[in-house]
This record gives structure tokens, sequence and C-alpha cells, in this order.
């Protein structure tokens, strides 16, 4: 069972890149999942609509920003805490 599920998620990733190599517009193909992205930020900022266009998108940008820098700082601790364990269990790979 667990092989074939190995299997399907490595013909999934076979068929992702194989997909992405025929793509020739990456930025088209993925407009709209960026666009329902920007819509929450928008929707976090100012969920009564009370803002201006300019404002809420404003806002929102800055939430996104927030949002992956918050993101970028779990990341770089969680890479601290697995680099200071290896260093005290020998050295190893994690």
């Amino acid at each position: 069972m667990a092989q074939d599920k190995g299997d399907r998620a490595l013909q999934a990733r076979i068929a992702a890149h194989a997909s992405w190599a025929r793509t020739e517009d990456r930025a088209a193909r993925t407009a709209n999942a960026r666009r329902a992205l920007m819509d929450k930020f928008e929707r976090a900022v100012d969920p009564d609509g009370l803002l201006t266009p300019d404002e809420r998108a404003f806002r929102a940008e800055h939430a996104r920003k927030e949002h992956y820098l918050r993101l970028s700082r779990k990341s770089a601790l969680a890479r601290r805490r697995r680099n200071c364990r290896n260093k005290h269990n020998g050295g190893g790979a994690a």
C-alpha cells in the first residue's frame, strides 16, 4: 500500500513537471491563484469593505509581506534548531 502511495506521488510529480514544461505563459497560468491570495489579504485588512480600493491594496500588500516574512522567520528558526541538534548529535544529517 505504501509503495502504491509513493508511486502515485512520483507519477504526480512527473506529470506536474511535464505540464510546466509545456506551459508557455507561467504568469497567466497562476494569475487566478495570485488574485485569490491577494483577495484573502484584502478581506483580512478590510473585512467590512470600508477602505478605498487604493488603501485596501496598500494594506493588503503589507499584510502579504508580513505573512511571508513570518514564514521566512519560522523557516530560519527551524533550520537553526535542526543545525544545533545535528551538531550535538554527532553532525549527521537529520
